[in-house]
């Protein structure tokens, strides 16, 4: 009798374990399929954006569609340089980046090092809530409430400069950086920080020269990730940019980046015309940059993913 129990047990152990097995293979094509489409995808768009863009410089030499100063697909015969979009781009990124990077990462720091649970509980969800912000909303924000106030406060012909889609793209690219950055700081070892106040060092130096540097390739990541979304926003921009086509001199200038251009003016563009061509090649211009930035945010990744603590102390 105990051999017979025996024996349907392994049975049934056997016809459990080959239905485990089937599972994790259905699972496992699924995941190969759908990593497999998402390629497929990417490169499908790849193909579509440097097929549709390359006509242009068959009509406009490469150096001059990279760095000509005059965008004029209307007049006889059509010149197209992208220089004006390119440093429009320039510098509301790095407003962007400027306002948006100390205060994310010392956001960050905050909740992961000092905070109590409940405010980390409580505020960081808010910080995630704000990242699904429409961007159109946010633009509309931006357009009555702070365009106005950048104005008033530097004496301004017009609020809808650099310097105000800048903030705004601070302000998206803000929840970004702090929720990326927090989680890589809350990765840290805590005998990393044991460690640290064993030997003496306050809060603050171990979190500037132990948890921080510890946790610096994901935070290379995350702001790499928020540098690529003030690069890739269309919306905002074009709302509070002002859309002047021209060379921005400063911040306080009027700007157009490569994004709204492409989403001011697709619209307008006959269809296979060289006013079409020329917008498909500013978005392979702005797919290669963005992929640059992917490649720069990996390599730094890599670098600092080990980090020599006891040299930090």
């Amino acid at each position: 009798m105990t051999t017979k129990k025996t024996d349907t047990a392994l049975a049934g152990g056997s016809i459990l374990r080959r239905r485990r097995r089937f599972g994790e293979r259905i699972i496992e094509s699924w995941i190969i399929l759908a990593g497999l489409l998402s390629i497929v995808v990417l490169l499908g768009i790849i193909v579509l954006l440097f097929k549709e863009g390359m006509p242009i410089f068959l009509d406009t030499p490469p150096w001059e569609f990279l760095f000509g100063t005059r965008w004029y697909p209307v007049s006889e015969p059509p010149t197209f340089g992208i220089m004006p979009f390119f440093v429009s781009t320039f510098w509301i990124t790095l407003v962007a980046t400027l306002i948006a990077v100390p205060v994310g990462i010392a956001c960050a720091a905050y909740l992961a090092e000092v905070a109590p649970d409940k405010v980390r509980e409580t505020v960081k969800p808010i910080i995630e809530i704000l990242a699904g912000f429409p961007s159109v909303v946010m633009g509309f924000l931006g357009l009555m409430l702070l365009s106005p106030l950048v104005r008033s406060m530097f004496n301004l012909n017009t609020g809808l400069t650099g310097l105000t889609a800048g903030i705004m793209l601070a302000m998206m690219s803000f929840p970004i950086i702090v929720s990326v950055s927090e989680d890589a700081l809350r990765a840290v070892p805590d005998s990393f920080r044991q460690g640290s106040y064993a030997l003496g060092a306050t809060r603050w130096e171990t979190i500037r020269h132990v948890s921080i540097p510890a946790a610096l390739s994901g935070i290379a990541a995350a702001i790499m990730l928020g540098v690529g979304r003030a690069i890739g926003e269309t919306m905002t921009v074009l709302m509070v940019a002002g859309g002047a086509a021209v060379i921005p001199y400063g911040i306080f200038d009027p700007a157009r980046p490569m994004p709204s251009a492409i989403a001011a003016e697709m619209a307008e563009a006959p269809y296979q015309s060289l006013h079409y061509h020329a917008l498909f090649g500013v978005g392979a211009i702005l797919f290669l940059i963005t992929f640059i930035l992917s490649l720069l945010s990996d390599f730094i990744s890599k670098k600092y993913r080990t980090v020599r603590i006891g040299e930090k102390i």
